[in-house]
């Protein structure tokens, strides 16, 4: 037995050095078991931690989002009561601190919808095409250099029919009014570079006389005043001009634009309106890295704001 112990550890010091270094590398393997758990705990800490600030700051960045629509919608309420138009089209209000409990930024963007081309007024609720929204449609995207061929794709995504003509058989149709202006993606034959010149002329909203769309000529943009029979890009051009000097405060006055006083600005009556009834409200919070968007349409036709979209991101 004893040169058997000789033969395994040679000498009694030497079986002591092993032991001793037995002990050393299961202590080492120990700590290095307990520095990683130190330091997944303390990462994941630093996760939470940064997780809970984020999300309180995003808490926070919402408030201020609805806080400011709030503001809007009243902006809107007091110039829809104390004027008879909407001018101008478009207003931004961008403030750094716009109270002293929030450091951050705020931008808000209040955008009249009737100063658009409403898409829905195409195929109206009996499922018959409207020839002559339908014809508006394509003086407007001739005006901005698309194919009029887009209108019939439109019409057939929407319409009643089968799709069988220009976006072809066998493509998947709603055969339903637009939900969003972004549907314009899912029609068949509308690329991303057409919805892209397409999307700042047109809406889902807007307001109608009859079952046609009505333009806001104190806030549309050439393209869509071009929409409008007879109205070529220098008549266009005349209206926007007069409205930047005087906004139009009945539809009447077009009559003294240049080239509109004869028997084409009596023609418009119907067609036209100066004042808006469906506001879009983009809200935008920033603090700290973090950004909160809150966007919502108003319709403002009763005469108290009601929501009709709202979408938080």
């Amino acid at each position: 037995m004893r040169a058997l112990d000789r033969t395994a550890c040679g000498t009694p010091r030497n079986c002591a050095n092993n032991s001793d270094g037995m002990a050393l590398i299961i202590t080492l393997f120990v700590l290095a078991i307990i520095t990683t758990l130190v330091i997944e705990f303390a990462y994941g800490v630093y996760v939470s931690t940064n997780a809970l600030y984020n999300w309180q700051s995003s808490q926070r960045l919402s408030y201020v989002d609805k806080s400011a629509v709030r503001f809007a919608s009243w902006i809107i309420s007091q110039n829809s009561i104390q004027l008879a138009y909407t001018y101008p089209g478009v207003i931004d209000i961008v403030r750094k601190k716009p109270v002293e409990s929030f450091k951050g930024d705020l931008a808000i963007r209040i955008e009249n919808e009737d100063i658009k081309f409403n898409l829905n007024s195409l195929v109206p609720p009996n499922g018959s095409v409207n020839r002559d929204q339908y014809n508006a449609l394509v003086r407007m995207l001739k005006a901005i250099n698309l194919d009029p061929a887009i209108a019939d794709r439109i019409i057939d995504w929407t319409g009643p029919g089968s799709g069988q003509g220009i976006s072809g058989p066998g493509n998947k149709l709603k055969h339903a009014p637009f939900d969003s202006v972004d549907e314009l993606l899912s029609v068949p034959g509308i690329s991303k570079e057409a919805y892209d010149k397409l999307f700042p002329y047109v809406t889902i909203y807007g307001s109608l006389n009859g079952v046609n769309g009505v333009i806001n000529i104190n806030g549309a943009e050439v393209p869509v005043l071009m929409s409008l029979d007879g109205v070529d890009r220098d008549m266009a051009e005349r209206v926007v001009q007069y409205r930047g000097n005087i906004p139009f405060q009945d539809v009447t006055d077009i009559v003294k634009v240049a080239g509109f006083e004869n028997m084409l600005g009596t023609s418009l009556m119907g067609h036209i309106t100066v004042k808006g009834n469906f506001f879009r409200v983009v809200a935008t919070a920033t603090d700290g890295g973090i950004r909160k968007n809150l966007e919502s349409v108003l319709d403002v036709s009763s005469g108290n704001p009601v929501v009709v979209y709202w979408k938080e991101l």
